[in-house]
């Protein structure tokens, strides 16, 4: 009789344990649908009320453009939004990068010096006091009317983020991790690339995705002082004649390309995690 039931019973055994075994994926399939369809639906209302809105409403396009009119003028001067956003995004892109550099490398110097954080810390919060664009004029002044000083403030303004997270992700480490590597004749190299870092990694990205928001926020405000092209000065000059249309088409060409320069970073976070093992929250 036992060996009549052994197949029926495995069978159901495995049964329930694929049952089992499928819900997590399951679940995590409708948490990812949810994080995307929930978004773009919320957007999708957005849209609608606006639209009918200004239509209804008989709002004048140059107060307030229609998404239509916007998504008209997005396809019909494509190319020259598109060969003013390519300043824009490889400036902001730059600008991000070199900011994650020196971000990531000051902190751990201050991290790994008592006699440097005591010394810099402060003055680099008492710098961040002041309104940034109250000094973007002067890096005009220093550094001209080129690229270099909207690159420059976009540095300034987008590295204090990263500094601060990758510090609170050093403080973060196991104190007791670290004595065990120690214990047993790691060396500082080890423990970093091993302990510190990977733990670290969550507060990193958090300040980087910070950091990316606000590096492209300071090379608008050196377009919108001084430049020839890039979608900040594209904006000024729109809304100089009153095109408000134009404008709103830059700022929705701005949106794209921050949302690609974020997505990036979300795309770098993954890898990063999946390398150091670092589990999703």
């Amino acid at each position: 009789m036992s060996t009549v039931l052994d197949p029926i019973v495995q069978g159901g055994t495995e049964a329930n344990t694929k049952t089992v075994q499928d819900k997590p994926v399951l679940h995590n399939m409708m948490t990812n649908s949810r994080t995307i369809v929930l978004p773009l639906l919320l957007a999708a209302v957005v849209l609608l009320v606006w639209e009918f809105g200004v239509r209804l409403g008989g709002v004048p396009q140059v107060i307030l453009p229609s998404p239509s009119a916007i998504a008209q003028v997005l396809f019909d001067k494509r190319a020259i939004l598109l060969r003013h956003a390519v300043p824009t995004i490889l400036e902001s892109a730059g600008g991000f990068t070199l900011a994650s550099i020196l971000g990531i490398g000051l902190a751990v110097l201050l991290s790994y010096s008592r006699w440097v954080r005591e010394a810099l810390y402060p003055n680099l919060v008492f710098f961040q006091l002041i309104p940034k664009i109250a000094l973007a004029p002067l890096f005009i002044i220093w550094l001209g009317i080129g690229s270099e000083s909207r690159l420059a403030f976009s540095i300034f303004i987008s590295f204090f983020p990263i500094v601060i997270a990758t510090i609170a992700g050093f403080s973060s480490v196991d104190k007791n991790m670290v004595r065990l590597c120690r214990s047993l004749t790691a060396t500082e190299w080890q423990i970093f690339t091993s302990v510190k870092f990977p733990a670290a990694l969550p507060y990193i990205f958090s300040g980087m995705k910070v950091a990316m928001t606000m590096a492209i926020i300071g090379v608008i405000i050196g377009e919108f002082i001084t430049a020839q092209q890039g979608l900040g000065y594209l904006i000024v000059f729109a809304t100089a004649r009153a095109d408000t249309v134009i404008a709103m088409a830059a700022i929705a060409v701005l949106c794209a390309g921050g949302l690609l320069l974020y997505g990036s970073v979300a795309a770098l976070e993954a890898l990063a995690n999946r390398r150091y093992g670092v589990p999703r929250g």
